[in-house]
């Protein structure tokens, strides 16, 4: 007499799923991952460029807007430092609000956070970040093996919103995760986050955080990264952005505040890490700046809290201070 066989597990591309009773994208961090580098390997062998692989990886809905063109001059006539990466970029606090694990919430284990579009919230979130559209494009260099792309590496970064407030942290937003997200670079060593222009909040010059990470393995202990840093975000393309419906506040802020004594940024007027901008306020922006990385150095900075300008663990609500 033949026994019959045992049911075949659900599977997804030959891989059993470790939650079967769940939707594929709730599968965990690690499935997203392994779904990913499989993707890239597939379109490596098929000749595609970073653009399918943007296309497979996160699915329709993530456009580019305005004028792309590296350390150009925006059409309001705006022109970015345009670094080439081939120097350190600097240590810089990950501030109050990670949100990678180091103070509390750690968005970094969600499935999901594996995106190009990080204006929307995932997992139980349903908050959507709106404003002025931004692109951010940073191209990660690794000094250490020469001036070359950083392939591979994964890039954390988060911002506040409009109004200053920061997801996961801030009142009424503690169980928002949006403008947070990771990206894998290419072979340029190239990430793209489509996302919305943030707030100037009292205290601090516009700007964004980020992480490197050495690869996408790695992002699930923020002990790992390699680079701590932030974005410094021009005057000029503030200033049209905050004459914007949403960004009131924001224009008072900012003409209180400067690069020269940010406590972030003032060591060199943000030199080394004011981005190239270009777009308008109309069709967006497309913020772009040069990071160079050292993984065989130890950061001098990352974690909560110090030199953000904002007292550790108080939560921005409605552009109060923050990291």
């Amino acid at each position: 007499m033949t026994r019959p066989s045992a049911p075949r597990p659900p599977r997804y591309e030959g891989r059993v799923l470790p939650r079967p009773d769940d939707e594929l994208q709730d599968q965990g961090l690690g499935f997203d991952l392994t779904t990913l580098v499989g993707r890239r390997r597939v379109l490596r062998a098929l000749g595609l460029g970073a653009v399918a692989l943007g296309a497979a990886a996160c699915g329709a809905g993530d456009t580019t807007t305005g004028d792309t063109t590296r350390g150009g001059t925006t059409a309001a006539g705006t022109t970015g430092a345009a670094p080439t990466g081939s120097s350190e970029i600097p240590d810089e606090t990950a501030g109050p609000f990670p949100g990678d694990g180091s103070n509390g919430p750690d968005v970094l284990a969600e499935s999901g956070i594996v995106r190009s579009d990080i204006r929307s919230s995932i997992g139980t979130g349903t908050g959507v970040a709106e404003g002025v559209p931004m692109i951010l494009e940073l191209a990660v260099v690794d000094i250490a093996r020469g001036t070359v792309p950083f392939t591979g590496a994964a890039v954390y970064v988060w911002h506040c919103d409009r109004s200053g407030g920061y997801s996961l942290y801030s009142e009424g937003l503690e169980d928002e995760n949006y403008l947070r997200g990771v990206q894998i670079a290419d072979a340029t060593g190239t990430v793209r986050f489509t996302s919305v222009f943030p707030a100037c909040y009292p205290g601090r010059w516009p700007h964004v955080h980020f992480e490197v990470f050495p690869d996408g393995a790695s992002i699930t202990d923020a002990g790992n990264a390699v680079a701590t840093s932030q974005v410094a975000l021009p005057r000029e393309v503030c200033e049209q952005v905050y004459a914007r419906p949403g960004y009131e506040r924001s224009a008072a802020t900012l003409s209180r505040v400067g690069l020269e004594s940010d406590s972030v940024f003032r060591d060199d007027g943000g030199a080394s890490q004011l981005a190239s901008v270009t777009g308008d306020v109309t069709g967006g922006y497309t913020v772009s700046l040069a990071v160079g990385v050292d993984p065989t150095t130890t950061p001098r900075a990352g974690g909560p809290g110090g030199g953000d300008g904002a007292p550790r663990g108080v939560p921005p609500s409605g552009g109060g201070p923050g990291g």
